[in-house]
């Protein structure tokens, strides 16, 4: 496998709103992210994705853009977005940003000059079609609810198409004249100083050539709309696509890329992240996407930590001599990892959350990091779905409505799984608003910042945050990195439940991964001789006679002779 620039890198994604507060608003900033960098330096991290700053409305929390070239007023200014590029490279640290190019926001003067001429150039811009006897053109339903046909004012039976929510609509690649002004966008920030992106929902600008409706998944009649991305001619387009923006962006600027895949054939991980792929690396949504129901969240199974393994080292084990993955437990669009992996009597252990940090840092592949996953940042408390921000957990909300749920019952059911878990702001200190912000936050922080916050692990021995970056620097380590960057995966007794374990071996070095992801005592054979344990989340391991032993919710790193 060629080695790559990015390949020995740690990532952390910023969810720029709720990182940090520079000004009072009770919005976080980019001269907050600017103040906060020396945290992410002394953490390890060395690529920071910076979540959409790009001028908005926030219908969806910037994944909605205005304007591709220029940044919120909320966030700050395009000098300070230049001062924040300086400030990371002057620490050795990178920047990518988001890539949100399936749609635009109806904001944008694309889109305006389309609903002013449908049939016009910019018309074209867009997917525009007829309904059916009164009806939608068809009855797919968007990812956020609803049908993914809205009305154009003051045009009878014309509809515009938007997989996600009304005020995101899909953009029509294949039209030229779309793709050129993608390709010169993504040129112009590689050349400005970004170090590469991270590629939003980006499988569904493919689309299929016939628009047929689906048998219906749920009662309110409509299909998934993720069933259109199945059709032949959606992947040939898709791919054809992939392979201009990697041609005549990417590959130019030797830019790290990780893509947002879902729906994607085992069997094209090579054309994703092979020596060829579209991209350098994409997210590993196994574990994420297990126990999903077509039904909706409400119907969803809650993963157990043998579920999360499972899942992991399955994807290890497909991505092995192909590509890099990018390995997480959380983002902007999941729940707080230690919530939803772990038991729910365990979720604020630091040594549960340890053991668990341990098995996703040191796997094969790429490690992500989301904001306030290195203290052990939780799930919050929604006391109603009024304080609930996020336009997807509403959908989701009314879905459990339609299905005969009650009030109580559907939230009890979608809280768990609501991006606004992972939204609240970032725990600094104990203070007021989590140290966050001088004013109100956007969002309510979690009430748990007082006991959980940066302030009160850093520095502190047998802390979450002081075991993250024990994970990282021995990640980097001379000694360990071809082992644990580059090195073979095998995992290890994993019919035993409750544990997660696995070689890594390179340079000459084998080292045993083992993590204890229950609340019992654990016991396991060393696949070969004991030799120095490289680092273990809380006390020492017990080793006698090629027998490791760990505590409840230990996690140990063996190096085996």
């Amino acid at each position: 496998m060629e080695r790559k620039w990015w390949q020995d890198k740690v990532c952390y994604q910023i969810w720029p709103k709720s990182f940090q507060d520079s000004n009072g608003d009770g919005v976080g900033d980019i001269p907050g992210i600017i103040a906060r960098l020396d945290h992410l330096k002394g953490l390890g991290v060395d690529i920071l994705w910076l979540s959409p700053v790009y001028k908005s409305p926030l219908a969806d929390q910037g994944y909605d853009i205005a304007d591709y070239r220029g940044i919120d007023p909320r966030f700050g200014t395009l000098e300070d977005m230049d001062r924040l590029l300086a400030e990371t490279k002057r620490r050795g640290m990178y920047v990518i940003m988001d890539l949100v190019a399936n749609h635009c926001s109806d904001e944008h003067p694309w889109f305006r000059k389309a609903l002013a001429d449908p049939e016009g150039p910019y018309g074209r811009y867009f997917y525009f079609r007829k309904g059916e006897n009164g009806a939608p053109p068809t009855n797919w339903r968007g990812y956020f609810g609803g049908s993914v046909w809205s009305p154009v004012p003051g045009r009878k039976d014309l509809y515009y198409l938007h997989l996600f929510c009304e005020k995101q609509p899909d953009l029509n690649w294949q039209n030229p004249a779309v793709r050129r002004e993608v390709m010169e966008m993504v040129n112009w920030w590689l050349d400005r100083g970004v170090a590469g992106f991270r590629i939003d929902a980006i499988v569904n600008i493919g689309k299929p050539e016939r628009w047929e409706s689906f048998a219906p998944d749920r009662p309110d009649g409509l299909a998934d709309c993720r069933k259109m991305l199945a059709d032949p001619v959606a992947r040939r387009r898709l791919h054809t696509y992939l392979g201009q923006l990697r041609d005549e962006a990417f590959a130019p600027h030797d830019a790290f890329t990780v893509g947002e895949v879902f729906d994607t054939d085992p069997a094209e991980l090579s054309l994703f992240i092979g020596r060829e792929g579209f991209f350098s690396s994409m997210f590993d949504f196994s574990a994420a996407c297990w126990g999903k129901s077509p039904k909706g969240w409400y119907a969803a199974k809650k993963p157990g930590p043998d579920d999360y393994r499972d899942c992991a080292f399955a994807s290890a084990r497909q991505a092995a001599g192909i590509g890099f993955l990018s390995n997480i437990i959380e983002n902007h669009d999941e729940p707080r990892g230690v919530s939803h992996y772990l038991p729910e009597e365990a979720a604020s252990d630091p040594r549960a959350q340890k053991a668990l940090a341990a098995v996703q840092m040191l796997l094969p592949g790429l490690p992500f990091l989301y904001q306030g996953q290195e203290i052990g940042m939780t799930n919050t408390v929604f006391p109603s779905i009024d304080g609930v921000d996020d336009v997807n957990t509403r959908g989701e909300y009314a879905a459990a409505l339609a299905a005969g749920l009650s009030p109580a019952e559907a939230l009890a059911r979608v809280a768990p799984m609501s991006r606004d878990n992972a939204r609240t702001p970032v725990q600094w200190t104990d203070g007021h608003a989590a140290g966050f912000t001088a004013g109100t936050p956007w969002l309510p922080v979690n009430p748990n910042y007082t006991r959980v916050n940066v302030q009160a692990q850093d520095g502190v021995a047998g802390s979450v945050l002081e075991f993250y970056k024990q994970l990282i620097s021995s990640r980097k380590n001379d000694k360990y990195k071809e082992a644990l960057v580059w090195g073979g995966f095998a995992p290890v007794h994993q019919e035993q439940p409750g544990l997660a374990a696995f070689v890594r071996d390179g340079g000459g070095r084998r080292l045993l991964v083992a993590s204890n992801l229950s609340g019992g005592e654990q016991r396991l054979e060393l696949p070969g001789a004991a030799g120095a344990v490289l680092l273990c989340s809380d006390g020492a391991p017990a080793l006698t006679h090629g027998v490791l032993t760990l505590a409840p919710w230990q996690a140990a790193v063996v190096e085996l002779a």
